[in-house]
């Protein structure tokens, strides 16, 4: 079941990017992405129409997948820092946990890196749903519980949550512009579904 949770605070997506700017290793996602100082421009010669250049080599499409893609990632970062606070927790599903929070704090500042080179508002506009996203009550159902039913509510809820990360990907895949935002929209995927894989295997031992 998708669920929609749009309520995100600017606060608390700024609370979820710090957190995760903090967090080491490289993580899966896209590790060898960093932020693009020159997106797609092949021309060495002519630095001063690298901005523009820049600028225009995107699309509407890349856009959204970026402003979507921010919160909810954020999202996932409170998620993996609930399941790092719990007590007693299977050292399997918080050492998973660590792995994700590494890996989606930095494509959270990319991302947000992107949309201000394109002169892009940083914020989803009001309207769009996301794939994937937990409620108010997933989430306080996920900080309210404990122990090995924490770890199971957790893996059922990122497979869920990453999977709808993986369908917004595969839309820029297919529909985007920009060679860096397309780079790792794939890397995404990849990774995204890998770790889908180890939270089933995961979630059949609990």
């Amino acid at each position: 079941m998708n669920k929609k949770f749009l309520t995100l605070s600017a606060t608390g997506i700024a609370a979820a990017i710090a957190l995760a700017g903090c967090a080491s290793g490289s993580g899966t996602g896209s590790s060898g992405t960093t932020m693009p100082m020159n997106h797609g421009s092949t021309s060495a010669s002519a630095p001063s129409s690298s901005a523009p250049a820049a600028a225009a080599d995107h699309n509407a499409a890349d856009v959204t997948f970026a402003q979507m893609m921010i919160p909810h990632h954020a999202q996932a970062v409170q998620m993996n820092d609930m399941m790092l606070k719990k007590q007693n927790a299977p050292a399997e599903v918080t050492a998973l946990a660590t792995k994700i929070k590494a890996a989606q704090g930095p494509e959270i500042e990319t991302m947000t890196g992107w949309l201000k080179g394109w002169n892009e508002s940083t914020q989803m506009p009001s309207g769009h749903s996301m794939d994937g996203m937990m409620s108010d009550a997933d989430m306080k159902n996920l900080e309210s519980a404990q122990g090995a039913e924490a770890a199971r509510l957790f893996l059922k809820q990122m497979i869920a949550h990453h999977e709808g990360a993986i369908m917004m990907a595969k839309t820029e895949n297919t529909a985007g512009k920009n060679a860096d935002a397309v780079k790792l929209s794939k890397d995404i995927v990849t990774a995204q579904e890998t770790e889908i894989q180890e939270m089933q295997k995961l979630l059949a031992t609990l």
